[in-house]
């Protein structure tokens, strides 16, 4: 296996046993990293991720941020990641008094969060309505989402990944994969927060389906424009069309299928 695939922390090699042509063979395949990170705020546990160890830093940031604990980079006075214990500790300049009626301590799995309570009560404090005047035509989404697959080479390897892009109408500035696709959105977010990118006016092309909690992930990054090339629920279209945020779902073979705010896609 390529070294470039050993040092990579998103994969695993793992010894399987493979049937093919009516016969078995041992040999060694990528797999997707899975470990957990308990996040530590002012000396007290707060939440355990479930996530694939690349780019922790901006996991951490992004995650503080979507959950309502911090509003920009300057909130944070230090952040320290024991990656081979599995720790991430977070000083806040504020004291933070944690609410056990809003904060609960949890595992936020690879698939979805688990606490409805939780969720409801925060995303009403941090969720964004969005009305930014950016557009794009149909092409350059199916164009979009091309480029953030061809960029997806974990996912490639093992199958395992989800992945998200950050773009401008017109180009792929970056991507991040995880197990977990609110991960993924979490690292786009981290990163922008860290290196003070404006989210004004770009687009998040993503593998995912949009569900209620991937849709509330992109409101508070401030994104008006959410590119999948899965299915949306029914409630992540309610939200969508209520916080003002464009989703297209199929995005793939030349073809998508707008469910919320379809004026920002246009023909041409």
């Amino acid at each position: 296996m390529e070294d470039s695939v050993m040092k990579n922390p998103a994969i695993r090699q793992h010894s399987v046993k493979k049937f093919h042509n009516n016969s078995f063979a041992q040999t060694i395949d990528p797999v997707a990293a899975e470990v957990p990170l308990t996040i530590y705020v002012n000396g007290a546990e707060f939440a355990t991720l479930l996530c694939t160890p690349s780019f922790l830093e901006e996991l951490v940031t992004g995650f503080l941020a979507s959950e309502g604990l911090i509003r920009s980079c300057e909130d944070i006075k230090s952040l320290s990641i024991d990656e081979s214990k599995g720790f991430a500790y977070v000083e806040l300049h504020i004291k933070l008094t944690i609410d056990p009626a809003a904060f609960s301590k949890r595992v936020i799995g690879s698939c979805c969060g688990k606490s409805r309570q939780f969720y409801f009560r925060q995303d009403v404090k941090t969720a964004k309505t969005t009305n930014h005047k950016i557009s794009l035509s149909a092409e350059k989404c199916i164009v979009l989402m091309e480029r953030m697959q061809q960029e997806s080479g974990d996912f490639q390897l093992t199958g395992g990944l989800h992945n998200g892009a950050l773009c401008t109408a017109d180009e792929l500035l970056i991507s991040r994969s995880d197990i977990g696709r609110h991960n993924a959105l979490d690292k786009i977010f981290g990163h922008c927060l860290i290196n003070r990118i404006p989210v004004k006016n770009k687009v998040i092309v993503f593998s995912g389906r949009i569900s209620s909690e991937v849709l509330l992930k992109v409101s508070k990054i401030g994104i008006a424009v959410l590119l999948s090339k899965s299915a949306p629920t029914s409630l992540g279209i309610d939200l969508a069309e209520d916080l003002g945020i464009t989703t297209a779902g199929f995005v793939r073979e030349g073809r998508m299928n707008v469910y919320s705010r379809p004026e920002r896609i246009l023909h041409g």
